[in-house]
Parts: structure tokens; sequence; C-alpha cells
């Protein structure tokens, strides 16, 4: 498989990424629906053979199981130079006080964790879950640019804020000369395209990759409307999220499933063609729970929409509140 430039970066990527928050011990953390290391290993070792290089995972996920799992799993496989292993802090990881948010304490320490459990010397891409509104903002980019000089972490990236926090950190980093965040990690698809007014825009503008995350609506864009799988009655994000456009969400998945008939594809090349369309899009984080969600996902990339398949697509859309931020 080709690889593609994260933004502006030199960093190589995979057109396609492995999300790997349904990797973990599902008794641990909050994730009930996620695979233990059996399944896991069996979806990595798929990506691995389709190509994939990206696998991208979060300190919290599955209470760090989702890190050992993934961490474990490559060790065994006997690669790691060529792959991207991502991972995020910001969230809380157990009681009391400096375990979460991204004070230069807990960014340190969860790091120094989320190294032991993935068993590497360095992060590829660390990324900020969240947006901190508590601690100084100088303070978690000196911490951050602190842990690139180390050596503990190559690259930086964000994930789902408001646009205007997000062009003041980067502006910070800027004016103090600090190691600059490469890709936005935001959620985004064709029933949550909110970050096209502006966050999107910007990252086009600067350079900034997007690796989105839920890039087929939770699962919803890859099959037909009220389908249901484990994972749908089990999700807590899932059951909390695409409640206030209702009618406009079904509206936009008959669109894809009426798009894919015609030509002969799955439901989800059919959302994924669109995302590659986008500005600054560089690849989706599939949450892979069968090696078919990744062979699936990588036949999607020949797939070219024309305007007016996308048109399509879009017309449907309601605008909404932006989700978690």
């Amino acid at each position: 498989m080709d690889t593609i430039r994260l933004g502006r970066s030199g960093l190589e990527i995979s057109p396609i990424a492995v999300g790997a928050m349904s990797f973990g011990i599902p008794e641990r953390g909050t994730h009930p629906w996620s695979l233990g290391p059996e399944a896991s290993r069996e979806i990595i070792r798929a990506a691995l053979d389709l190509g994939i290089n990206m696998f991208d995972t979060a300190n919290v996920y599955s209470d760090g199981t989702s890190e050992e799992i993934l961490g474990e799993a490559l060790r065994e496989l006997g690669v790691r130079e060529e792959l991207v292993i991502a991972t995020k802090v910001h969230g809380r990881v157990a009681p009391g006080p400096n375990r979460e948010g991204l004070s230069r304490k807990a960014i340190m320490q969860e790091v120094d964790r989320s190294l032991r459990r993935l068993g590497v010397d360095a992060i590829d891409l660390l990324q900020i879950h969240r947006f901190d509104k508590v601690t100084p903002l100088d303070e978690t980019l000196v911490a951050l640019d602190d842990l690139v000089r180390a050596g503990k972490v190559l690259y930086l990236g964000a994930s789902s804020m408001d646009a205007w926090r997000f062009v003041k950190a980067k502006e910070r980093q800027r004016e103090l000369g600090l190691a600059q965040f490469v890709s936005m990690q935001n959620q985004y698809s064709l029933i949550a395209r909110e970050d096209e007014r502006e966050l999107i825009p910007y990252c086009a503008e600067v350079g900034v990759g997007l690796v989105p995350w839920s890039p087929l609506g939770r699962g919803k864009l890859a099959r037909p409307w009220g389908a249901e799988t484990d994972r749908t009655g089990k999700d807590e994000i899932q059951l909390g999220f695409y409640k206030q456009a209702v009618a406009s969400d079904e509206a936009v998945v008959h669109a894809v499933q009426a798009v894919a008939e015609e030509l002969g594809r799955p439901m989800a090349h059919v959302a994924i063609a669109w995302l590659r369309r986008q500005p600054a899009f560089c690849a989706p984080l599939i949450g892979a729970t069968k090696p078919s969600h990744l062979t699936d996902a990588v036949a999607a990339l020949d797939l070219v929409l024309t305007d007016e398949q996308a048109a399509r697509l879009e017309a449907p859309y309601v605008t909404r509140m932006p989700e978690l931020y």
C-alpha cells in the first residue's frame, strides 16, 4: 500500500489507520464490547497484511489494556520500525489529583506509563485527547515540547476541540518556538460535519492532517438504517451521540445506501470515498472488530465519487451542536 504524508510533516502513514479503542479487556474500563488479546491480535495481523502501518490508541482505552495488547502484539509479530504508533493523554486514568488533564505532571507521568504499556522507546504521535480548560496553555505546550526534545515523542497531534482554541495553541507554539501539532483527530463523517465551518479549513490552510474518528458514524454509515450489532447497545459514546438530528441522519444513511447500490459497492466504501474528497483529509481511523472491516476499508481506496454523487450524500445533512467539546 502506498503511504501518504501526515499533513505537511514528514511522517509517512497508510491512508487507512486502525483505531484501537476496540482492543482491550472487556472487564476493564468502559468498553464492554472490546476485544480481548487473541481477537485483537487477529485484527492487528490483518492490518499488517493489508499494508496498514498506523495504529491509534489512548491511555484511557479499557483502563490501559488497549495499549498493552497493541504493544505486546507488535512485539510478538516482530514489527516496529515501519509502524506509526499513536496514543493520547488527557482523560482520567485513576482517582485522585494529577490523574487527568494536561498539567505538566499529568502529561509526564502518563506518557511514561504509556511507553511502558506499549513497550516502546518513543511514541510516534502523541495527541492531546481533549483541550484542558484549567491548565495554563503554555504549561501544556512546553511540557509537550520537552517530550519531543527528550526523544520520548516524535510528533504531536490534537483531538476534538473548538477551532479558536486550536488556532491559539498553534500560534503559541509558533511564538515560543515549540514543536507544532501536525495532526487533528476530530469526529468527522457524513453525519458529523460541524467542523467544516472553521476547524477543517484552518487545518487545510496550515497543513495539519486530519485523521478523523468515527468516520463511519459509529457504524451507522456502513449498514442500513436500524441495523444492530453487538456493539450498538453497549457503546456508551454511540448511545449518547446522534440524537440531535435523527431524521437527518436517517436520510443521509439512506442516501449512502442508494449510492452504494447504484455502484454495487458496500456502504462503507461510499462513506470513506466521500471523506477522501475533503480538505486536509489523510486517513480514517477504522475501529475494526472483524478483519473484514479493514479489508472493506482498504478496498474503498479505489472508489472516486462524482460531484453529483457527493452532492446527493451531503444534501440531507442538518446542522447540530458539536459533540464533546
